[in-house]
């Protein structure tokens, strides 16, 4: 039975290459977007894949994705962010660091919500997080929440026209606007002046 599983494993190679491709592309982007366990669940059901083999598949990609995405950032910051909110940045991403194991648990907990996690990844870019104090954390609450999509994705979704459905649905355009809400409060509040002096202030002027 093993050795026919991995056989068919085998065979369809290029469709578990589509879910590790279509993960990384849906999370190396750095605005919010759709799920990455939204193509996988396409492409599971689609081709009829093994779960566990796309769950870890999809996983890796998504991980190279977001570790893309921390890379790359700070070029964009720099080049289309004032130093001054580049600045500011990173001083958030600084006091981060200081919670130590508080902000692993934190991390953990933000991907396990039904939010994208690009915000976060975006943040850690800019504040020059390294990938590798983030990384580990994003993996263990990714690993949980796909799994639980996936589980679910494949118990509820009977056909490719319902997935579609589902993928409009308003849990997730409701996780894409709170994903965008997140994103605007990371550029536009001022984090030193909240963190130090404890004063709620906007600054809209943060572009070149």
């Amino acid at each position: 039975m093993v050795c026919v599983s991995y056989s068919k494993i085998k065979a369809m190679w290029w469709q578990y290459l589509l879910v590790f491709l279509g993960a990384l592309l849906f999370d190396v982007v750095p605005f919010p977007f759709l799920p990455a366990f939204t193509v996988m669940i396409y492409l599971y059901l689609k081709f009829d894949l093994r779960l566990w083999v796309v769950l870890l598949v999809g996983v890796a990609g998504s991980i190279l994705g977001r570790y893309i995405l921390t890379l790359y950032i700070p070029r964009l910051s720099d080049r289309y962010f004032t130093p001054a909110k580049n600045k500011d940045v990173q001083f958030l991403g600084s006091k981060l660091k200081e919670k130590g194991w508080a902000s692993q648990l934190v991390i953990v907990a933000y991907s396990l919500l039904p939010l994208p996690t690009t915000p976060l990844f975006v943040a850690a870019g800019m504040a020059r997080i390294q990938p590798l104090y983030i990384i580990p954390a994003f993996f263990v609450g990714k690993l949980t929440s796909d799994s639980l999509a996936l589980a679910m994705g494949s118990y509820a979704s009977k056909n490719i026209g319902n997935l579609r459905a589902s993928a409009l649905s308003w849990q997730s355009v409701a996780g894409l606007t709170g994903s965008m809400l997140l994103l605007l409060a990371l550029l536009f509040i001022d984090w030193r002046s909240l963190i130090q002096k404890k004063v709620f202030a906007l600054k809209f002027r943060i572009f070149k």
